[in-house]
């Protein structure tokens, strides 16, 4: 058997923790199958103190992630520290400059310096490995790099936040408000005290740009993503969803148009037959559609220690074997510029709910600025939540909740629209839009 891969882990948190006991618990039969043993010989954390569950009396400790990065005694750095500057940022450059290769879960590192942290690995000759920063436990990356390297890939997209999914999950079947399901999400460890990261959607676009460089051969981006998040999200908007066959997801899309690459992270109708629309609770999924597969779908846990330690035991696990890929699928200068599509240019279906005040001619006057920029109206559903029983015919000067699902028109004219709208009194409040994905 050929001499043992010394490992360095830099952040010992739920992650960190968790691939040190898999390591140590499957210590055998992670060599049999990698033709070496793999052992860790070094940590670094911020506090040596604190009780992790685990006996980590036998590992040099260093006082900062850097001085483990350059350690002799290691040949691979992980780095699960996280954020996309400082410590871990340090720690990855000076692993790749110092020869050692490198395995990270950090999503917004790989987002913000992916391809330059890519070109350095290369100028050293070692890994750049990252499976568990795109979606957790899901090997979406070996898939996309390596299984599917015969395809070209058109669009990618997917569920990339199980904070997220869960509140719309709890939303739809418990009949909750969104600021309900998020206070639940938190009491059990799914959102974070400030949960701003997660629920307005940037979590999500830092995985997304880094899919899409792989899925398109082209340097990353996260700055091109049109973002928003699901806080707008409302019971009335999950009701109308489920009555007119749509669930509400948020999704990560990435897709190539005449005029550039799309990508996008916002709240998605997904019709409820697909399959990225029966994914529910922290479940993430990705869906990759290939000129000569078609659509696959990878489903599984986005986070989580046991789950995200999986992902970086693969790489570590291709190491192990020599196993040497290019980062991003494809030598750092022969990716592309990134050129990205713009958003007003977008096309499909819409999702529009409105407070029309109940007056005559407010319909018309809508209608008619619809037909202006050429928006045909698929259904139309009126809620009367002010009228009882027997009172069909009265007349009320409250806004009533209207919804329009539009056939497929273009983001600048909805836009244009709403805009319109709004300024001819006859709505309350914002309009709310939802674009409705076509799917298979």
């Amino acid at each position: 058997m050929k001499v043992d891969l010394r490992v360095g882990v830099a952040g010992l948190g739920t992650v960190g923790a968790s691939l040190v006991r898999l390591l140590r618990q499957k210590s055998d039969s992670f060599a049999a199958r990698c033709g070496r043993k793999v052992v860790v010989t070094g940590v670094a954390a911020r506090d040596r103190s604190r009780d992790r569950g685990i006996d980590l009396s036998q590992f040099a400790w260093h006082d900062t992630a850097t001085a483990l990065a350059v350690s002799p005694d290691i040949d691979v750095f992980v780095e699960l520290i996280g954020g996309d500057s400082g410590a871990a940022e340090d720690g990855v450059r000076a692993a790749l400059a110092a020869g050692k290769h490198v395995v990270t879960a950090n999503k917004a590192l790989l987002a913000r310096h992916g391809v330059e942290l890519a070109r350095l690995a290369e100028q050293n000759g070692v890994s750049l490995s990252f499976e568990a920063a795109a979606a957790g436990g899901i090997p979406v990356v070996k898939t996309m790099r390596e299984a599917l390297a015969g395809n070209d890939i058109t669009r990618i997209y997917g569920i990339l936040n199980g904070t997220c999914n869960y509140i719309l999950t709890r939303m739809e079947q418990d009949g909750l408000d969104f600021s309900d399901c998020l206070a639940d999400a938190q009491r059990l460890g799914y959102a974070e005290a400030d949960p701003t990261f997660d629920i307005e959607g940037f979590d999500t676009a830092h995985k997304l740009a880094i899919l899409t460089s792989l899925a398109f051969g082209c340097e990353i981006d996260v700055d091109a993503i049109y973002l928003e998040g699901i806080s707008s999200i409302t019971r009335a908007d999950i009701e109308a969803a489920s009555e007119l066959g749509y669930r509400i997801k948020l999704l990560g899309v990435a897709q190539r148009t005449e005029s550039g690459i799309e990508q996008r992270v916002h709240p998605t109708m997904v019709p409820r037959a697909s399959a990225i629309a029966r994914i529910d609770g922290v479940l993430n999924a990705v869906a990759i559609d290939g000129d000569a597969v078609g659509e696959v779908v990878l489903v599984g846990p986005g986070a989580g220690g046991n789950a995200t330690a999986s992902a970086v035991l693969g790489d570590i696990a291709d190491i192990a074997r020599g196993i040497h890929v290019p980062t991003l699928g494809r030598p750092v200068g022969e990716l592309s510029p990134y050129r990205a599509a713009r958003m007003r240019l977008h096309e499909g279906g819409y999702y529009i709910r409105l407070a029309v005040y109940d007056r005559p001619g407010a319909f018309a006057e809508i209608a008619r600025i619809m037909a202006v920029e050429g928006i045909s109206l698929e259904s139309i559903v009126q809620r009367d939540r002010t009228r009882k029983s027997g009172e069909a015919g009265a007349h009320t000067d409250a806004p009533q909740p209207v919804i329009l699902i539009t056939y497929e028109t273009t983001e600048a004219a909805v836009k244009r629209a709403l805009a319109t709208i709004s300024e001819q009194n006859v709505v309350a409040g914002t309009p709310q839009m939802i674009r409705i994905e076509k799917l298979g």
